[in-house]
């Protein structure tokens, strides 16, 4: 699991979501796997599932519809595989959230696919915003099982104070 996909990983599920990260799907009859999902993540209080494919390629626009499109109908095709998810429903997975990250993404290009496409700095935003609102380590640190995000937190805020 690649830097991105565990960082997704923690702040998923500080948020109360199962997740699930790399997984083969879809056993081939001649051997291999369809393809394998990087963090699929569902959160039974919101009722919501997601499936990010995190990519810093520098692949045109044209190979990563390209790449994709066959990673997101996979996610869709193979996810009430996963024992972790058995329970969901073929509605759960018609209304699961696709989204796609990548080095930077233009305003014109977040629509993408069956699901959207988001830049790391956006992404990065958002974790920011979930480690600030939590604020110093001494008084609200993350637990041990989040590295990534106690390290953020530490940066962001402080132990005690952020030195200047």
């Amino acid at each position: 699991m690649n830097h991105l996909e565990s960082l997704l990983s923690e702040y998923l599920s500080i948020q109360g979501y199962i997740v699930v990260c790399n997984t083969k799907v879809g056993r081939l009859d001649h051997g291999g796997w369809a393809g394998e999902l990087d963090v699929i993540a569902y959160n039974p209080e919101r009722d919501h599932l997601v499936h990010y494919e995190p990519s810093l390629d520098a692949n045109t626009w044209e190979r990563r519809e390209e790449r994709f499109r066959k990673k997101f109908l996979v996610a869709r095709s193979h996810i009430l595989d996963i024992p972790q998810f058995c329970f969901l429903s073929q509605q759960d997975v018609d209304a699961m959230q696709q989204i796609a990250i990548f080095p930077s993404v233009a305003a014109h290009r977040r629509d993408f696919l069956s699901g959207v496409a988001i830049g790391v700095d956006d992404l990065m935003a958002d974790i920011r915003k979930l480690v600030e609102e939590r604020g110093r380590g001494a008084t609200a640190a993350f637990p041990e099982s989040y590295p990534l995000l106690r390290t953020l937190q530490l940066a962001y805020c402080g132990y005690y104070r952020l030195a200047s």
